[in-house]
């Protein structure tokens, strides 16, 4: 391993368009029906729909905790909607397997969604046996990231060092309190429209393919 990340005994991974990348558009398919879902159940024009759906997104993280708060959205039924989406778009890959079969240490998945989504997404790309954990969207009571007090609670929740955690996501905007609290950050830069602002300074590393750097830190050992 490369000598820079010599300290990290956890690997975190976000999920959605950084696990795969966001060319295969499945994430569409569900900022879609979350579009669908606001416009069902708020009795809204679906232009109305999407833009509440976005102003939620940027101000409390995600769509659902904006509904919650301010519709009380029953949070299963929303998630049993949004997720019902095809995944043939989602293939086998093997480099990626095979990339984080060779990570020492744990690893986990912290995600925005929750685990019965995140275990389908995971079948598909051939990582149903490869992460300890899947710390949800449930497990954090519904605060999605980037709220501060999630990533605590993540490390909290299994035990571990913020300074030995290295955390992977395609939303620059989720990587400042990871590296806040100790963590060393990795942005994907792989095609998803929230890349990062000006202020940089809390990206470690940045990647365009994941599984390429991440058999690139295990052959520089």
């Amino acid at each position: 391993m490369i000598a820079a990340l010599a300290h990290v005994r956890n690997w975190i991974f976000d999920l959605d368009n950084t696990l795969y990348p966001a060319s295969v558009n499945l994430f569409p398919q569900i900022d879609a029906r979350i579009g669908r879902y606001v416009a069902d159940r708020l009795g809204l024009p679906i232009d109305q729909a999407h833009a509440l759906q976005k102003r939620y997104f940027h101000e409390q993280g995600t769509t659902l905790a904006g509904l919650m708060a301010e519709h009380g959205v029953d949070p299963h039924d929303y998630l049993g909607f949004v997720h019902d989406v095809e995944m043939d778009v989602l293939e086998h890959d093997a480099p990626l397997v095979a990339a984080i079969a060779r990570l020492p240490g744990r690893k986990l998945i912290f995600t925005n969604g929750d685990a019965p989504y995140a275990r389908k997404v995971l079948g598909k790309l051939g990582l149903g046996e490869a992460f300890e954990a899947i710390h949800d969207i449930h497990a954090t009571n519904y605060v999605p990231k980037p709220q501060p007090q999630i990533y605590r609670g993540l490390c909290e929740a299994y035990d571990l060092d913020p300074h030995a955690s290295l955390f992977v996501e395609d939303m620059a905007r989720n990587l400042a309190p990871a590296k806040a609290i100790g963590m060393t950050t990795v942005w994907v830069n792989n095609g998803s429209e929230q890349g990062p602002g000006p202020a940089q300074d809390y990206i470690d590393y940045t990647v365009t393919d994941l599984a390429r750097w991440l058999h690139q830190v295990m052959e520089d050992a």
